[in-house]
């Protein structure tokens, strides 16, 4: 039986499909049980629980030969990477408690790191304190293409705005690509402790963002540096917390400064097969 939390998300969404496309069995973890059904018309067995909740996803995780986890974004918290520890703490309890010998779990480019990548500091928590009680399969995932959504809103003006230095090439990746690996790890099977370092087919700048939205728009689009100063502001008038918000200021710093960025060495590298315009295009027809 594999678990699969997240199943409302996009990750976890394309892990629990994969898998049953397989055949293989699959428990889903939800919050709201009428968020389960679809998974269950499908054949998965529904269980509803909080990640954060010690004994509820210890019954939910009885009997899993593999799990993935993980930790879920709280945009409005006010104490943000506390929360987080707490919710980290929660699953390698159940972990250890229900004995589940795999777990993968969705971690981040830049976790090798304790401090100075703002959200980032919650996967690397995460990873430290599962590794000690089940073999770790983390996904350490590249910036999630999807992101741009958030910077399509003056395509009308012929601008999108980015956080990162136009110039600056860094690794992508499609949230279909991660699904897609996570649930190859889950399938097959326990390999000790590792650590995957995603990212998409190639490595792009703000300034490609910016070339393929207007191959896609037919209209001429530039990238345009925002200043560090803006994102708080940006960020909680999209509703996050000033917490939650000051944390991803600290994360375009570690993108800029080099920090967040893959560890290498001896873990393993992969590449997805999803380019930046195929998941751009959509989200432009909703824009």
């Amino acid at each position: 039986m594999f678990v699969i939390t997240g199943v409302t998300g996009h990750t976890g969404a394309v892990v629990a499909d994969t898998l049953l496309t397989a055949k293989a069995p699959v428990r889903v973890v939800v919050r709201d049980a009428a968020k389960g059904e679809p998974w269950r018309a499908r054949g998965a067995q529904v269980v509803v629980a909080d990640v954060g909740d010690a004994a509820a996803l210890t019954a939910a995780l009885r009997g899993a030969q593999a799990a993935y986890l993980l930790v879920p974004p709280r945009p409005t918290a006010a104490e943000p990477l506390a929360d987080n520890r707490a919710v980290a703490a929660a699953q390698a309890a159940a972990v250890a408690a229900a004995r589940v010998p795999h777990v993968v779990l969705l971690s981040s480019i830049g976790a090798q790191h304790a401090d100075g990548t703002g959200p980032i500091v919650s996967v690397n928590v995460a990873e430290r304190v599962l590794a000690p009680v089940t073999h770790l399969t983390a996904i350490r995932a590249a910036y999630f293409m999807e992101n741009w959504a958030g910077a399509l809103g003056m395509l009308g003006q012929g601008v999108v705005p980015t956080f990162v230095p136009r110039g600056l090439t860094m690794p992508m990746v499609a949230t279909k690509d991660i699904g897609a690996t996570a649930a190859a790890a889950l399938l097959e099977g326990p390999r000790g402790d590792v650590r995957v370092e995603l990212a998409g087919p190639r490595d792009y700048s703000a300034d490609d963002v910016a070339a393929i939205l207007s191959t896609l728009t037919g209209r001429a689009i530039a990238a345009s540096d925002a200043p560090l100063d803006a994102v708080v502001p940006t960020f909680t008038s999209f509703g996050m917390s000033p917490a939650v918000a000051a944390l991803y200021r600290e994360l375009y710093v570690g993108v800029a400064g080099g920090r967040v960025a893959f560890e290498g060495g001896a873990h393993r590298q992969l590449r997805g097969r999803v380019d930046l315009a195929a998941v751009l295009a959509p989200l432009v027809a909703r824009a």
